[in-house]
């Protein structure tokens, strides 16, 4: 019969594996080991490189988006309502200060003018009579107070029916026509009632906003660098001239004000740009960028440090970048400890390795 072989095999096969088990519980345990396809030894020394880790100044530097603002801005308007004469310029004319831009009817201002020019001389002939005694000081004095109301009534008039330029700008709105007549109400995108506008273009302004924490560096008459995207291959130096008092409770920062020559009129105001101050130095962690890895799926950057023949991973922070370079910061660094830039991808916190060079 066929069940008699297949009873021998099975028990020859059972006798196979009881014999493997005693031989391999009387081997040693590495011997053991090696015959499952493992090694018994400490995991394997990674190869990496080595440099001291130290403090070195580094330029405080602080960059900045920002939009440049004309340096003035005025909405040019009579204090009362009127009929306009004549509008002179035009949107994006160029004017020099104390050029007339607009021109109010002029009835009552010439009304004034002749009135005044009566009482200047009606008072000098007062003059000569109170000299003589045929007037009394009190007549005198009347008429010499009516004669310095009409000069600051006419005064007035002049500016408010002759506007004038205040300084050297360029038009950028007209929103009235000769013979129409002139309300004082809202017209404007500002939300002001205004003839025309203009604004100062050279200089121009910038407003930074910056932590508190750098209000001790900063002072008037300090120099930054603007760039801006509508012309990358050139900068400007602009010159701080006025730091506001107060620190925004909301975001913890402070506003100061930038003056920007701009003689050539390339820049505009409303455009982006880049403000690059440079705050003072200080001593800084500044390793190679090579030498900083990132944690899968997270943001948070480490380093690995050589200690006792193994590597020790430490978190750091990013404080800025200078080219190849990065600056960090981490209150388990001290200095001087031996950081690996060179094979540190390739080993984990504790592994054991191996310096082959150092710097």
């Amino acid at each position: 019969m066929k069940t008699e072989p297949i009873m021998k095999s099975t028990r020859i096969t059972l006798i196979t594996v009881i014999i493997t088990a005693a031989f391999t519980g009387c081997m040693p345990e590495a011997a053991r080991d090696t015959a499952d396809g493992e090694t018994g030894s400490e995991k394997k020394s990674q190869p990496v490189k080595v440099m001291e880790l130290g403090y070195r100044p580094t330029v405080i530097e602080q960059e900045v988006t920002a939009t440049i603002h004309p340096f003035k801005e005025t909405y040019l308007s009579p204090a009362l309502q009127g009929l306009i004469r004549s509008v002179r310029v035009e949107v994006n004319d160029h004017v020099q200060k104390g050029a007339l831009l607009v021109e109010m009817d002029r009835t009552q201002l010439e009304q004034t003018r002749l009135q005044y020019q009566n009482l200047k001389t009606d008072l000098a002939r007062m003059d000569t009579l109170l000299k003589t005694g045929s007037v009394t000081r009190q007549s005198y004095d009347q008429l010499k107070s009516q004669v310095d109301v009409t000069r600051v009534l006419l005064q007035n008039l002049e500016e408010n029916t002759l506007l004038k330029a205040p300084y050297s700008g360029i038009i950028t709105g007209k929103y009235y026509n000769d013979g129409e007549l002139f309300s004082p109400t809202p017209n404007t995108p500002a939300g002001k009632a205004a003839l025309v506008s203009m604004i100062q273009m050279d200089p121009l302004k910038v407003l930074v906003n910056l932590s508190e924490i750098y209000l001790p560096m900063v002072e008037t008459g300090m120099k930054a660098r603007i760039n801006t995207e509508v012309y990358p291959d050139r900068e400007w130096t602009a010159t701080v001239f006025r730091i506001h008092p107060t620190i925004s409770q909301a975001t913890r920062t402070f506003s100061m004000e930038l003056k920007v020559p701009n003689r050539d009129e390339k820049l505009r105001p409303g455009m982006f740009a880049r403000v690059y101050l440079r705050l003072g130095e200080q001593e800084a962690l500044v390793v190679p960028s090579i030498a900083v890895l990132q944690q899968a799926g997270t943001s948070q950057r480490y380093i690995m440090l050589y200690e006792d023949g193994k590597a020790r991973k430490v978190d750091v922070q990013i404080v800025n970048r200078y080219d190849d370079q990065l600056e960090i910061a981490s209150p388990g660094i001290k200095g001087g400890e031996q950081l690996i830039y060179a094979g540190q991808s390739s080993v984990e916190d504790g592994d054991p390795v191996n310096v082959v060079e150092s710097d």
